[in-house]
């Protein structure tokens, strides 16, 4: 179920209960909550050094919380669970490839560790997806850092995960792979999938977002519809949390 354009919500899919992660004095997470709806997109807005990073970890599994938990399905996550990762697709902006393999290879290796079914179709499918059907043979050392990004998100979604985390995809792009890489996105609000997208990038993050969050010192400063936020004004109403969060930390 979609909720683009209405106000009713499918159940949670994923969902955090006071999530806390500290590394000495620095409370990267500090007691966040939240849950995402089966087929939402939510994007956690917040300036570099707010924990959205460390919190899209415990989300996915690699980091623990010191306290709190992640329920998917309602059921706790155990990062090293082989069903959970299979439900579960990361993007990062370190992608992980092989430079030295082409596009094709690249999936082929990752489908085949991850046990793809039907994989040379899906391969095929998600290479067109992100626009690469025809550079599929080139290696990926050939490739621009917006291409390995493409790449990277067609890896990721290779075994057709329910949950897609994409931790700050955009960073150093330019504006032309940037919108390309946002139009792969744009992809993914089919009502089926549902996505936390991590970025300091707002006109990038509001453009895809169902929900938003804005992250600052560790915790949430607003977290509400995409329809909260004033149009025309968006970049005021982020600037205007962040400085009243910042007042009342430590």
């Amino acid at each position: 179920m979609s909720t683009h354009g209405g106000h009713s919500r499918a159940p949670s899919l994923l969902e955090a209960r006071d999530l806390r992660r500290h590394f000495g004095p620095v409370r990267a997470v500090d007691g966040i909550s939240f849950d995402v709806a089966a087929g939402e997109i939510l994007t956690i807005l917040g300036p570099n050094g707010a924990g959205k990073s460390t919190l899209l970890g415990i989300l996915a599994g690699v980091l623990r919380p010191q306290q709190g938990e992640v329920l998917f399905r309602g059921d706790p996550v155990r990062g090293a669970e082989t069903a959970w990762r299979r439900e579960l697709g990361l993007l990062s902006h370190r992608t992980g490839l092989y430079g030295s393999l082409t596009a094709r290879e690249n999936l082929r290796f990752f489908g085949r560790l991850f046990g793809v079914d039907g994989l040379d179709e899906r391969l095929v499918a998600r290479l067109a997806e992100v626009g690469l059907d025809e550079a599929a043979d080139r290696p990926v050392r050939s490739f621009s850092r917006g291409m390995r990004q493409r790449l990277a998100l067609a890896r990721t979604l290779l075994p057709d995960p329910a949950l897609v985390l994409l931790d700050e995809p955009f960073t150093g792009l330019d504006l032309h792979a940037s919108a390309l890489l946002r139009g792969v996105l744009e992809g993914l609000r089919d009502g089926t999938r549902t996505v936390v997208l991590v970025t300091h990038n707002l006109a990038e993050g509001l453009a895809l977002a169902d929900r938003v969050a804005i992250q600052f010192a560790g915790r949430f400063a607003f977290l509400g519809n995409r329809s909260e936020l004033p149009a025309g004004a968006e970049e005021a109403f982020y600037r205007e949390r962040i400085e009243g969060e910042s007042r009342r930390s430590p």
